[in-house]
């Protein structure tokens, strides 16, 4: 990926030195760099890796995901703390992760503490399992597990 961006920089500099201007000019850096994304495009292949705008793209990807499951939970949170009566049930889960790094469990780990009405307590030595502290397990444990798959796909993506 470092490769593909850096090659990137060069058909862009060389773009623009290439074109008889007189002075340097931003719009022709952008006009040479974009040229240089069609090109690593059709020869990414070559390279024996994937796009590396992609990476970008699932990242960007797994920040809106955040941003929407963030939105949810805090909904709901809302909802179950403006209510008169708090009828909830805490507890804590088990949660079995396809995810093999420690980086991935990680960014897992810190998505779903960030999100709230639930908390990952503890994660196994071996790093495929979590247990997790959820405001209300009766209600929102599917959610959360959706949540949760939601979470590792997207981690997939920018990660693998």
């Amino acid at each position: 990926m470092p490769a593909q961006l850096l090659l990137n920089l060069f058909i862009a500099f060389l773009w623009m030195t290439l074109m008889d201007e007189d002075e340097l000019n931003f719009t022709t850096f952008l006009t040479g760099f974009i040229v240089g994304i069609g090109i690593i495009f059709f020869m990414h292949r070559f390279f024996g890796t994937q796009f590396y705008l992609r990476r970008l793209y699932a990242s960007i990807k797994l920040l809106f995901l955040f941003i929407w499951e963030l939105t949810q939970s805090s909904a709901i949170v809302l909802k179950q703390i403006l209510s008169p009566r708090l009828n909830i049930k805490p507890g804590i889960f088990k949660y079995e992760t396809e995810l093999k790094s420690d980086v991935e469990v990680t960014m897992l780990s810190m998505l779903l503490t960030l999100t709230p009405g639930s908390v990952v307590m503890e994660v196994t030595p071996e790093g495929n399992v979590l247990y997790i502290h959820a405001m209300d397990v009766e209600q929102s444990r599917e959610a959360l597990l959706k949540q949760l798959r939601n979470f590792e796909k997207a981690i997939k993506e920018v990660t693998r």
